[in-house]
């Protein structure tokens, strides 16, 4: 793994256990167009997708998405990043893997992934940030980590890219890229890690 020079990370499940805090945000917009909590398969589909698409999947009628989006809008989010952890180890981690290396996040998230990092001190530890806004088409395609590619101009074995869930196994297999699963033994990876510290193994730091 010396060859390596750029790690990229997914961001739910990986940098941040952001279960509690998606569980409430999507069950209180729910709550508030009269409808049921979500179940477990739902809630493994809002895990995994963007926004607009978390909300099309528990909102089928299309009709009524625009007031859906625009009540949502409103809603403070400083309250559910109350809800937010930081994966552990990932600090000491990201201080280890820099400057040597350059480090980037692949995230299907929309406009609060900045706000995230900025919460819990975490801007300065990425060399790029790629949002779903960021790219045409989100994970499972590989357009997020294509971008990355491009912008440290490299080649995909030149990467890694730590992920948690199917979407990212695709994207990083359509990239090129080798993915280190992350508390998912369900991918299909060369590397199957339980906590980012033993990343520091795989990459020998």
């Amino acid at each position: 793994m010396k060859h390596i020079k750029v790690v990229g990370f997914d961001c739910d499940g990986v940098l941040f256990d952001t279960k509690q805090a998606n569980r409430a945000f999507y069950n209180h917009i729910l709550n508030h167009f009269g409808k049921k909590a979500m179940t477990d398969e739902q809630f493994a589909f809002i895990h995994m997708h963007t926004l607009d698409e978390s909300l099309g999947y528990l909102f089928p009628d299309r009709e009524s998405l625009t007031a859906i989006h625009d009540y949502r809008k409103t809603m403070d989010y400083q309250w559910y990043l109350q809800l937010l952890s930081v994966e552990p180890h990932l600090v000491s981690l990201l201080k280890k893997i820099r400057p040597k290396r350059k480090t980037a996040i692949a995230t299907n998230r929309t406009d609060t992934m900045n706000h995230l990092l900025a919460e819990f001190g975490l801007d300065g530890y990425f060399d790029l940030v790629v949002t779903s806004t960021d790219v045409e088409r989100p994970k499972p395609h590989p357009d997020a980590l294509l971008k990355v590619l491009d912008y440290f101009d490299i080649e995909p074995q030149h990467a890694i890219y730590i992920g948690d869930s199917k979407l990212d196994e695709l994207a990083a297999e359509a990239a090129g890229i080798p993915l280190v699963a992350y508390r998912n033994q369900e991918l299909s990876s060369p590397y199957h890690i339980q906590s980012l510290k033993d990343l520091e193994q795989i990459l020998m730091i």
